[in-house]
């Protein structure tokens, strides 16, 4: 323990590399090109959309009724000429003012047809278009009138001339006139619903395009993240590995620096005050029989030996000599009568299966892990009784120390050091520790240790020791 100190980190101990750029920005910047492609893409679709209902509504539901309306004027216009045909005709026994209030009822009916249509036929007829059918039905109103004016003065048979060479052919004329509309509107609602058609196929394309460039995107951010988290999880494990080798240089440290100071006290101090011891007892055999040196003597050499045992405690309770030569087994033995001494709690130990040697570093960890436990006990948990129990399995070295006191979950501020210290020295021996609660309360400590690490550990640990001189 004389040589020099070395430091914690070998040489060749790389330096941290310097901490990467945070990946925070790049992908709030793909979560917003994302975000507003997605919010772009939603408003042109309802765009399309809108287009699409004002297309059907404006275009095509406007066309189908406009042109049922125009269906029923020319049917109106049919029983007109079915009307005239029978007025000119010589069978007829009924004079032609019989036929007015047929023509007034078709008249009417006409009139509202008209009024319909023309609402329907906004977005679709010309002005000129409009206009012409207006007055077309005008004139021959017009006509309608004078037929039956002349027909109510007796000249039948100008009104018969009237009805075959005028009226007839408006009539003719306007039929002509409303299916040519009708053709129109055909050919309208035909060149709607080709253009739903388009506006259907270039919204799936353009869907899909959409699709395509959403998955991309969710892939590229993806790929991104799992490049940040390779990154960090590689930066967790480097960091994960230097902390568990300075676990291990910190406790192999304080384990050297505890070895150093309990052999020094045991010793260099032992022997001194044991050498003291016998010069005072050399001292007062010389010393008269009853004098008061003699017995100022004696009770110096009192205080001498309670001194020396102190000296011998403490370099027990620091590092125990037995650990070293009688292996761990025999040092708890030794040790748990005296905690049971020094705390009063009645400590329960038994022993399981084939004992088998634990060596050097191991036996230190187990026993360092056994007094942090048992001082847990004492100092926290309020238990009188406490249970120490150490199984010697085929392929496992298993530790309980088990209480019924009050339980970490009812302290949290208890917590310190000491249990990540158990948790460190549980890892460096390749085994694992778990801090439970079991079913009367309290808290169980449960430690498992593979045999072949146990055994390993403790002879690497002397060779890396020696290595280092």
């Amino acid at each position: 323990m004389t040589g020099r100190a070395r430091p914690l980190y070998a040489r060749d101990v790389s330096r941290p590399s310097p901490p990467e750029r945070s990946p925070t920005f790049g992908l709030l910047l793909g979560l917003l090109i994302t975000f507003s492609a997605v919010l772009l893409y939603s408003a042109y679709i309802t765009w399309q959309v809108t287009g699409l209902r004002k297309l059907q509504t404006e275009l095509v539901d406007r066309n189908r009724k406009d042109s049922l309306q125009l269906l029923r004027i020319q049917n109106d216009l049919n029983l007109l000429a079915v009307a005239m045909r029978d007025m000119v005709s010589s069978n007829e026994p009924y004079p032609l003012t019989a036929w007015s209030a047929q023509f007034q009822r078709i008249r009417t009916d006409l009139d509202d047809a008209m009024r319909l249509e023309a609402e329907y036929a906004e977005t679709t007829r010309t002005p000129d278009q409009s206009a012409f059918l207006a007055s077309s039905f005008t004139q021959f109103w017009d006509a309608v009138d004078r037929v039956f004016a002349l027909a109510r003065e007796g000249n039948a048979k100008d009104a018969r001339e009237q009805i075959q060479f005028s009226l007839q052919e408006r009539q003719a004329s306007l039929s002509t006139a409303v299916a040519r509309l009708l053709v129109q509107n055909s050919e309208n609602e035909q060149q709607a619903g080709q253009r739903i058609v388009q506006i259907y196929d270039r919204v799936q394309r353009q869907v899909y395009v959409f699709l395509a460039a959403t998955l991309l995107a969710i892939l590229l951010n993806s790929l991104s993240v799992i490049r940040w988290n390779r990154r960090l999880f590689g930066r967790l494990g480097e960091i994960s590995e230097r902390r568990s080798e300075l676990a291990q240089k910190l406790i192999a440290t304080q384990e050297s620096t505890l070895r150093y100071i309990s052999r020094e006290l045991h010793d260099e101090f032992g022997q001194i005050l044991t050498a003291v011891g016998s010069m005072l007892r050399r001292a007062g055999t010389h010393a008269p029989e009853g004098s008061s040196l003699r017995a100022d003597l004696q009770e110096v050499l009192e205080i001498v030996q309670t001194t020396l045992e102190s000296v011998r405690s403490l370099s027990q309770a620091l590092h125990p000599v037995m650990l070293d030569e009688a292996g761990l087994e025999s040092t708890l033995d030794w040790y748990i009568p005296t905690v049971e001494r020094q705390t009063g709690i009645a400590i329960s130990y038994e022993k399981l299966g084939a004992v088998f040697s634990v060596d050097g570093g191991a036996g230190v960890h187990i026993y360092r892990i056994v007094q942090e436990a048992l001082n847990n006990v004492a100092r926290h948990s309020g238990a009188r009784q406490a249970w120490v129990r150490l199984r010697f399995l085929p392929h496992t070295l298993e530790l309980d120390v088990e209480d019924h006191g009050a339980g970490f979950a009812e302290r949290p501020s208890k917590r310190g050091i000491g249990l990540v210290a158990m948790r460190e020295r549980a890892e460096l021996m390749g085994g694992e520790i778990v801090f439970s609660r079991p079913a009367e309360g309290g808290n169980l400590v449960h430690l498992v240790v593979p045999r072949e690490k146990a055994e390993a550990h403790g002879r690497e640990k002397e060779d890396h020791s020696v290595a280092r001189g």
